[in-house]
C-alpha cells in the first residue's frame, strides 16, 4: 500500500509544471506580512487580533508568515469541511471551531487558496455572526476563476490560474502539500486520478 502512494506521488509530480519559484513563494508570504504590519504593528491602536489558520492547508502558510509579523497578536485554528455537492456550495461542517472568544475582536483567517470561496465566506459570516468586530481574509493564493466569489480576500499573497496547483500547503490528494513552490497537474495526471480513484487500491 505504501508502495502504490509512493508510486503515484511520484507519477503525479513528473509531468507536473512549476509555475511558482520557491523565491516567488516567499517574496508573496514577505508582502503579506507587510501589508498586516502596516496595519497592527501601531501601538495607539492597541488592537490584540486573534489569527486563525484554517486547517490543513494553511499550515504551511501560518507557518512561514507567524514569524514575520511584528504586532502582538493571539493565534489559534479552525478546521472546516464541506459535505454533499460541492458545485452547489455542499453543506460546512465545523470539526474545530475557536476556542477563544471572537467577541469584539478583529480576527485574521489565514488560508492557503481562495478557490470557489464557499468556505471562506460561511466562515467570514459565522465568526461575524458569533460577534466578531472584523474578519480579514488573508490567503496565500487566490485562483483566477473568471467569474464573481461569494466572498473577497483582503490581502492575498499571488494569483494562481484555474489549474490544479499543488505545493506550499496544497495538495493533490493529500499529497505535496510539502513543495516549497507551486506546480500545475496535467490534465491527462487528473483523469489517471481519476480512473484510480474509482478503483481503489486493498
Amino acid at each position: 500500500m505504501q508502495d502504490f502512494h509512493y508510486n503515484r506521488a511520484r507519477a503525479l509530480l513528473a509531468n507536473a509544471e512549476e509555475i511558482v519559484s520557491a523565491d516567488t513563494v516567499q517574496a508573496a508570504v514577505r508582502n503579506v506580512a507587510e501589508v498586516l504590519n502596516q496595519r497592527f504593528d501601531n501601538d495607539a491602536t492597541g488592537d490584540f487580533p486573534l489569527v486563525l489558520g484554517v486547517m490543513g492547508g494553511a499550515v504551511v502558510f501560518t507557518g512561514n508568515l507567524l514569524p514575520q509579523l511584528t504586532f502582538p497578536l493571539e493565534f489559534d485554528y479552525i478546521h472546516v469541511t464541506r459535505y454533499g455537492d460541492l458545485d452547489r456550495g455542499g453543506e460546512v461542517v465545523w470539526k474545530v471551531i475557536p476556542r477563544q472568544d471572537v467577541k469584539g475582536r478583529t480576527i485574521i483567517i489565514v488560508d492557503d487558496i481562495l478557490d470557489e470561496g464557499e468556505t471562506l465566506a460561511h466562515v467570514k459570516q459565522r465568526l461575524l455572526d458569533m460577534g466578531a468586530a472584523e474578519v480579514i481574509l488573508a490567503v496565500f493564493a487566490d485562483k483566477e476563476l473568471g467569474k464573481v466569489k461569494p466572498v473577497q480576500a483582503d490581502i492575498v499573497g499571488l494569483t494562481v490560474p484555474n489549474q490544479f496547483v499543488v505545493g506550499f500547503g496544497m495538495d493533490a490528494h493529500g499529497y505535496w502539500r510539502n513543495l516549497p513552490g507551486l506546480w500545475v497537474i496535467r490534465d491527462a495526471d487528473k483523469v489517471m486520478e481519476a480512473t484510480a480513484q474509482a478503483s481503489p487500491q486493498l
